[in-house]
């Protein structure tokens, strides 16, 4: 990055004046209109967009008038000097450089002393300077720096540091670093069951703690009157439910004997019910509520007066027939003066609140909201290990007092703001702040001894054929959806939902393709851990029930093999929704000439068909045959007078006995036989027709026939053609349904314990050929209790292997329980990721929980399919943040964050590999496979890049080029496809696995470039960063900046020196110990930079790292830098000295000199404050509570000159005497005073 190009921008004028103008003329500053920030503007610009809350604005029109031109007073020139003559006082236009003269006015002879006039003559004309030099190493050393340092420890072994109350926990507990370095308040409350607790031991030190602190927050009001609220979020198996019991039974003590629990499932009733008589409580009733009526709580009938109403979420949000809601009747049995505890147990349910844009809130978040505010003095306890994996989700916990009235976040959407603005670091100092406020504990059992593992399961050679055949399916199944549907005239109104379900289908079949491709390694990783005497549990999402319901009603319960489950959902897919044209009705076979001339003659409106056929015959037609004369005939007599004996022909008008007249059935007409032509001799039926009548009935039945034909025509070939495809269905090769595979492959149900949702099972028949689909329960076990029978096996040890899905194992424990038989190690394969984090960390809390012999082993499984790392990259987000938020380290979940892709790099990435395939951009990188010697195998990876994204409905519109353009696709993306990741990966599932890992791959290439640059350019958010030298020391006394009102808890900055060089002494002895043990690779030694900068060269010491090519940087000045370098751009711009005589005296002057002065030298721009490459460095870092002074370091980092700078950083340090560490915001030197300014107050702290 080198040198800042600008100034830094001077001190914000007097506010009076609406703008000023920088020095220089360099343009000047005005103040923001949207968030009154001040803004340096360039000169020459009069448009501009604010760069903190991106308002586009312009100059105001005083500022944007040209500057006066002065024009000089008359008679004087400009270019010369003027000066009075000594006698006569006229001013006298002096040529510069003239010395002596005779003053035209008077005569006198004048002279003049140059050296008093020097500041009047322009300088000397000198050449331009050189263009300034670029010191390399400067910004290579600037951007390590901006990288920050390694990140240390994430986790440290947890002792209650305040508390010493009861027995220590039975396993090992540890918390986050970050979160260690903050300290709880003094804890003041007294325990009313202290005695009890410590001669019962019921309750470990620190779910005693947790007690202390929670009872102590509960003393405590709000700004808006409500009491204030707790947050347990200690990690799944540290005891949780026993510490709510605790609470209850403080409580009771109090004389509060009322106590609302929620929790996610009517059966942990029984949990809390043990918890409860874990602490002695045995004397407190909990009453379920799901099993009690709606009417008043503590009536007669109903009878609970005090005591734990346990319920469910969903039972909160229910209501009665009548109307009546649970909510309400809660409110009413605690009166509007409840001050007893309301417990949101696993209170991530309540998440979703604040959706995102288009979203609607859930029932569960507004319900928990509702509650909250109807009962103001309750005391809140919100208790989750995944209480908020986003920060939108902590919505609902308005007791904390994070935003609202006393803040300085109005509401929760600017609180949402700043955080999100704020990016990963800023989620660690929330989790930090809740924490030196008292309102937060968060502990977790050790990972010590568990073992995390990404595994990727390659495709097998069959999976493959399999996986691709099945891509080239849906893209074909694509073409002929399209197809039919343009066939069809209604087609647009069910089009949308024929392709939604196209893609949700299209998604789901190919996750369980990619869940069958994984069960060979699965039943591999299985048997193997049971033949090293370990046990199994398998974690999977979906099971597949619906599927094999299905296919049992449809085919009976006796099969030949397993339900392949993506067939099952190929077929209904295409059955159901295959576009058909509407079938025709039959053919008019029976239905008479006759009545089909009787409907067509006498249809018309408004008159009943019954109705017509009884005046039939003294209906006149109002044909065009009828004449004016006819019509003037008196008709009217017709309708009175019984006209059987005599009618008139109609073709020779004459009089004729009715019945010597032939009458047409169809238009009534009645003609002499001998008038028509041919004349009618012989004797005709009944429903004789006339010429013309019959003629239009002929061609009307002809063409009805010709449409109909052609109506089941179509029809026929569109079932025909569905046919065609069910019957490819049918005949395609796809996998079984992976969960009864891996208990067939693994012994079947005898040797596999089931904990599902399903309520049946295909099980293999005795004889090994087909299978038979039976119930899961038997006559012993009922369905309700089945999962805990199937539990009870696994843990006694008749069943080695436990496989569950999300639905069966809400808040089982299946870790290696010391009181339980079956103590082997857990072995726990992810055969399915959850689709969220939490979900996540929930199923990886069923094998890791207190009291276990041993921690289990956790292997993730993905297939080596680009499209399925979507499943882990969702997971991969969520636990990053989770681990940000809920315990102040995003490195406490486990490492997935090499899977996320769903970022805002991954969006930026996404379009520019998008632009580049549509070759409205270069690419900003080679695709995989292709080589840049060859260019036609980048155009050939364009031409199959873009005819994959076209087959799985990416690029739209498509259409062949003519002309100069002649055989190239083109098309476009829609905008809102542009940045959907979510949308690329599960598309990239339908792609056969060549280009989908190519795509995969040039994705992730321009995503990780883009990374690297926004590491170089200081944007780049890596949440808590390390700070590392040799020497760390405080200096002076912190100053306290702020202190909070509720908790005493305080803002205070540190001032740290550091000294972060390394002496000629310490790398030799680097170098020696490398060389001894024999590692060392002949490049090893001191080096020394090609080129000089400001008259010296930079030295370095370089030596082979843990990859093979990759050097180890050590550095006179900085130390050991983070990024290894390659040996090619060390030869290139370096070169090793052999005389070491000539290395130590070029690293000892570069250690002394850069305790001086930074890498650019003593005319750097931003002088004193630069830190680059200097030795010995000042380090100001604002620790404590750091939420109620946001807005004014925002401001003041905006303020920065260096890019780097104006980012929130929160960094970790630790003194190296007294190994004192300090969690806080990274302050620049040139901002600490501004930041001091504009706080309130600042008083130092006495030791």
């Amino acid at each position: 990055m080198g040198q800042p190009s600008v100034p830094p921008p001077t001190l914000a004028p007097p506010l009076q004046s609406p703008a000023a103008s920088l020095p220089g003329g360099t343009g000047c500053q005005v103040r923001c209109a949207g968030c009154r920030m001040i803004l340096a503007v360039g000169p020459g610009l009069t448009e501009f967009v604010c760069p903190t809350c991106q308002l586009p604005q312009m100059l105001p029109p005083e500022l944007m008038r040209a500057p006066p031109r002065t024009v000089p007073a008359h008679g004087i020139d400009p270019t010369k000097i003027q000066l009075p003559c000594a006698h006569c006082k006229a001013i006298l236009n002096v040529p510069h450089g003239l010395s002596r003269f005779a003053c035209p006015q008077c005569g006198v002879d004048l002279a003049i002393d140059l050296s008093k006039f020097q500041h009047f003559f322009p300088p000397p004309s000198r050449p331009p300077p050189p263009p300034e030099e670029v010191n390399e190493v400067a910004i290579e050393v600037e951007r390590e720096e901006d990288e920050g340092g390694l990140v240390g420890e994430t986790f440290t072994d947890y002792r209650p540091p305040k508390i010493s109350i009861g027995p220590p926990h039975p396993d090992p507990i540890v918390e986050t670093s970050s979160l260690s370095a903050v300290q709880p308040p003094e804890p003041t409350y007294d325990l009313s069951v202290k005695d009890e607790l410590e001669s019962s031991n019921g309750l470990s030190c620190l779910q005693i703690e947790t007690l202390v602190y929670a009872c102590q927050r509960h003393l405590q009001h709000l700004q808006n009157g409500a009491r204030a609220g707790f947050f347990i979020g200690d990690g799944a198996g540290v005891g949780k439910g026993r510490t709510i019991a605790g609470l209850i039974w403080e409580n009771w003590h109090r004389g509060r004997r009322k106590a609302l629990w929620i929790s996610v499932g009517s059966d942990l009733k029984f949990d809390a019910r043990r918890d409860l008589d874990d602490v002695n409580a045995m004397c407190i009733e909990v009453h379920a509520l799901n099993k009690l009526p709606y009417s008043k709580l503590d009536s007669k009938s109903v009878g609970v007066r005090e005591g734990v109403v346990f319920m469910t979420y969903n039972s909160l949000i229910a209501s009665s027939e009548k109307g009546r809601s649970r909510l309400q009747q809660l409110v009413q049995w605690c009166g509007p003066e409840y001050d007893g505890l309301l417990i949101f147990d696993e209170c991530h349910k309540a998440k979703n609140l604040v959706p995102e844009a288009g979203g609607q809130p859930t029932r569960t978040g507004e319900a928990v909201l509702e509650i909250q505010a109807r009962l103001p003095e309750a005391r809140v306890i919100y208790c989750s290990a995944t209480g908020a994996s986003e920060p939108r989700n902590l919505g609902y916990m308005v007791r904390l007092g994070l935003w609202g009235a006393g803040t300085c976040f109005s509401n929760f959407h600017e609180f949402l703001g700043a955080l999100e603005k704020g990016g990963v670091g800023a989620l660690e100092l929330v989790a930090m702040e809740m924490k030196a406020r008292g309102m937060y504990v968060c502990r977790t059992l050790s990972y010590k001894g568990v073992e995390f593992e990404v595994v990727e399961a390659p495709l097998e050679a069959q999976m493959t054929e399999m996986y691709k055949k099945a891509a080239e399916f849906w893209a074909e199944l694509r073409v002929e959806l399209l197809s039919a549907s343009a066939v069809l005239s209604t087609e647009k109104p069910n089009s949308s939902q024929l392709w939604r379900l196209y893609w949700a289908n299209h998604q789901r079949f190919f996750r369980h393709m990619c869940m069958s491709a994984k069960v060979p390694a699965v039943v591999r990783l299985a048997t193997k851990a049971l033949m090293e005497n370990k046990c199994v549990v398998i974690g999977l999402q979906s099971t597949g029930e619906a599927r094999t319901e299905e296919a049992v009603t449809k085919y009976g319960l006796e099969l030949d093999d397993f339900i392949s489950g993506p067939r099952e959902l190929l077929l209904k897919f295409v059955e159901e929704n295959y576009p058909l044209p509407e079938k025709p009705e039959s053919l008019p076979g029976e239905e008479s000439v006759k009545e089909l001339q009787r409907k067509r003659h006498l249809a018309t409106p408004g008159v009943s068909f019954k109705g017509r056929v009884r005046k039939v015959a003294k209906w006149r037609a109002a044909s065009d045959a009828e004449s004016e004369e006819e019509s003037e005939t008196d008709s009217g007599n017709e309708s009175t007078e019984s006209d059987d004996e005599f009618q008139i022909c109609e073709i020779c008008s004459s009089e004729e006995e009715r019945k010597k007249l032939l009458k047409c059935s169809c238009c009534g007409q009645l003609v002499h036989p001998a008038c028509l032509v041919p004349p009618v001799v012989d004797a005709v039926a009944v429903d004789w027709s006339c010429h013309s009548c019959k003629e239009k009935t002929d061609e009307y039945l002809h063409a009805k026939q010709a449409y109909e034909a052609e109506l089941l025509k179509r029809y026929e070939g569109a079932m025909e053609r569905k046919s065609k495809i069910l019957e490819i269905i049918r005949s395609l090769d796809l996998p079984n349904n992976p969960l009864d595979d891996i208990i067939d492959q693994l012994g079947g149900p005898d040797k596999v314990a089931e904990i599902t949702g399903r309520r049946g099972m295909l099980v293999r028949a005795s004889g090994g050929k087909g299978v038979t689909y039976q119930a899961r329960n038997t006559k012993d076990v009922t369905m309700e209790m089945v999962n805990m029978h199937e539990k009870q096996l696994f843990m006694d040890g008749k069943k080695l292997v436990a496989i569950i899905s999300e639905a069966g194992s809400a808040g089982v424990s299946l870790q290696a329980d010391r009181r339980a038989v079956n103590q082997k190690r857990r072995v726990h394969l992810t055969l399915e990721l959850p689709w969220s984090a939490d979900r996540a960390i929930q199923q990886f809390g069923r094998t890791h929980r207190s009291n276990q012999a041993s921690a289990p082993e956790y292997r993730l499984l993905f297939t080596n399919l680009g499209g399925e790392r979507r499943f882990a990259s969702i997971v991969a987000k969520r636990l990053e943040s989770l681990g940000a938020l809920t315990q102040g380290d995003r490195r406490a979940g486990p490492s997935l964050s090499a899977y996320n892709y769903d970022s805002a790099y991954g969006k930026r990435a996404l379009m520019v590999m998008y632009r580049g395939i549509m070759e409205q951009d270069a690419l900003p990188v080679l695709p995989p496979g292709c080589s840049s010697d060859k260019p036609d195998t980048v155009q050939e990876f364009m031409v199959k890049g873009k005819a994959a994204l076209v087959s799985v409905g990416i690029v739209r519109d498509t259409s062949w080029g003519n002309g100069k353009d002649s055989g190239k696709l083109s098309g476009r993306i829609v905008d809102s496809d542009m940045h959907d990741v979510g949308r690329f990966l599960n598309r990239l599932l339908g792609l056969p696995p060549e280009i989908q890992n190519r795509l995969f791959e040039l994705f992730v290439s321009i995503l990780e470039l883009l990374i690297q640059n926004a590491r170089v350019e200081g944007h780049f958010d890596s949440g808590i960063v390390d700070m590392k030298a040799n020497i760390i020391e405080q200096q002076g006394t912190p100053k306290t900046v702020h202190v909070d009102r509720m908790s005493g808890a305080s803002t205070v900055l540190f001032t740290f020196t550091l000294d972060r060089g390394i002496t000629w002494e310490s790398a030799s002895v680097l170098l020696e110990e490398k060389q001894k043990d024999g590692l060392g690779s002949p490049v090893d030694g001191f080096f020394e930079s090609k080129r000089e900068w400001l008259g010296r060269r930079h030295f370095l010491l370089a030596f082979e790292g843990s990859t093979s090519g990759l050097y180890k940087i050590v550095r006179p000045a900085v130390g050991e830098a983070l990024r290894e370098m390659p040996l090619a751009e060390l030869k290139d711009k370096y070169r090793r000295i052999s005389a070491l005589e000539k290395a130590r005296s070029g690293w000892e002057d570069e250690y002394e000199v850069s305790s001086k002065q930074c890498m650019h030298g003593p005319k750097c721009k931003i002088g004193s404050f630069c830190t680059v490459g200097r030795r010995l460095q000042e380090v100001n870092i604002l620790g404590g509570l750091i939420l109620p002074v946001w807005g004014t370091i925002e401001k003041a980092l905006a303020k920065q000159a260096r890019q780097s700078h104006k980012r929130l950083r929160v960094v970790r340090i630790e003194t190296t005497t007294e190994n004192q560490r300090i969690v806080g915001l990274l302050i620049p030197n040139a901002a600490v005073e501004s930041v001091l300014q504009d706080l309130a107050w600042v008083q130092d702290i006495d030791d």
